[in-house]
């Protein structure tokens, strides 16, 4: 719109021209917003409100009277305030580049004047103090020319050929290359160190490595050793199952004989053993009592056995002349002397064996049936030993019979 005018966002509007502004000011300030302008009745002029640079190179004398070359750099600008603007209008409007060289002409003043009161090393080692000083002490100045600073920086320092500066960093030149070389060394030293570290894991790797192949190959040396045997492990397990079974067959076999022995041979001839006992002692006592009973009766019985056996003594004796040759010299006188003879005999074999039955006291009733068994000897030799009438082997009485 025509004589509508609208400043910058970092610019202020001056109109001058009718009414006076604030604080009696020759202008009025417009900022943030249009206003509008008459033509020909008003002017309107802008003043920059950004950020403006100011360089500073000056050669300063420290304290201890050693020149030093200072370069600095200001940041500054207007300040946003009225006043401020105000005054930088009425100073910087037709010429606004005379606000750097204006400010740079200030600060290297006091930066001259804050380095005369400071040694070397203060500066040196200090630098922020140094613009802190230079800042609070330009402000005042700053403000009633409507500038602010925003930062101060003191880009180097130098004292050209003096040598001021690197004789005061030489001992901590030498410290810092001592440091270096230690550094150096130890690093040198850890490197080294690592470097055998790892040599030392490598080659423990590679015995590990070793050794681990090694028993790999032992366990695989085992394992086909163990496969190559299991065959004649297992045929000898089994050989050697097999004789134990027949050794236990065998031991089987013997005891079972052994067993068969007993009861066909040992058991048998025990129990005849036994039988031939039992009857022997059977007979024993069967014996024992005969006797005991033969003692007991007196004799009786036993008389009465040899009375009954004494006609069969005679009969046994007259047999005995059967086949004789018989010479009777006295007739009938002689024959009877014969018969006379032979039943006294017979008494005679009676009495002798019932004294010899009771010589035995409680003998066993074989001797009785020897007796009786020997009575045909007894009749044989009767004819000499007799001590009946006229019977003698070779006496001779009146009417005896010779025999042939």
């Amino acid at each position: 719109m025509f004589g509508y005018r609208v400043p910058a966002p970092d610019e202020a509007m001056l109109i001058s021209g009718g009414r006076r502004g604030l604080g009696g000011a020759p202008f009025r300030v417009v900022t943030g917003h249009g206003k509008f302008v008459l033509p020909v009745f008003r002017k309107t002029r802008f003043l920059t409100l950004s950020m403006c640079e100011a360089e500073v190179t000056e050669t300063c004398v420290t304290r201890q009277g050693i020149a030093l070359h200072v370069r600095a750099v200001i940041a500054f600008k207007v300040g946003n305030d009225h006043e401020s603007i105000v005054n930088a209008g009425q100073r910087f409007l037709s010429d606004q580049d005379q606000m750097s060289i204006l400010t740079g002409r200030i600060f290297a003043g006091h930066l001259r004047s804050i380095i005369g009161s400071m040694t070397v090393e203060e500066i040196v080692t200090e630098r922020q103090k140094l613009a802190a000083e230079v800042l609070e002490t330009s402000k005042t100045e700053m403000a009633k020319i409507g500038l602010t600073v925003d930062s101060l920086q003191i880009q180097s320092i130098d004292d050209g050929d003096v040598g001021y500066i690197d004789a005061m960093s030489a001992p901590h030149k030498a410290a810092i290359h001592r440091a270096a070389q230690v550094a150096q060394a130890q690093a040198t030293q850890a490197s080294v160190e690592a470097e055998q570290v790892a040599a030392r894991n490598q080659a423990e790797y590679a015995r590990q490595t070793a050794v681990v192949k090694a028993e790999y190959s032992a366990e695989i040396d085992r394992a086909q050793a163990q496969a190559a045997q299991a065959g004649p492990l297992a045929q000898a397990h089994a050989q050697q199952e097999v004789l134990a079974a027949q050794t236990e067959l065998a031991q089987r076999a013997a005891e079972l004989r052994q067993q068969q022995l007993v009861a066909e041979i040992v058991k048998p001839a025990q129990a005849e053993a036994e039988r031939i006992k039992v009857l022997a002692i059977a007979e024993a006592e069967r014996m024992k009592i005969q006797a005991e009973a033969a003692a007991s009766y007196d004799r009786v019985a036993l008389d009465r056995m040899l009375i009954d056996q004494l006609p069969q003594i005679v009969k046994e004796a007259a047999g005995g002349l059967a086949g004789a040759n018989v010479n009777v010299l006295n007739g009938a006188d002689g024959l009877g002397e014969i018969a006379a003879g032979l039943v006294g005999q017979g008494l005679t074999i009676l009495d002798s064996v019932r004294q010899n039955l009771s010589g035995a006291g409680s003998g066993e009733r074989d001797s009785a049936s020897g007796a009786q068994l020997s009575l045909p000897g007894l009749l044989s030799g009767s004819g000499s030993g007799s001590g009946s009438s006229g019977s003698s082997g070779s006496g001779k009485r009146d009417g005896s019979v010779d025999i042939d």
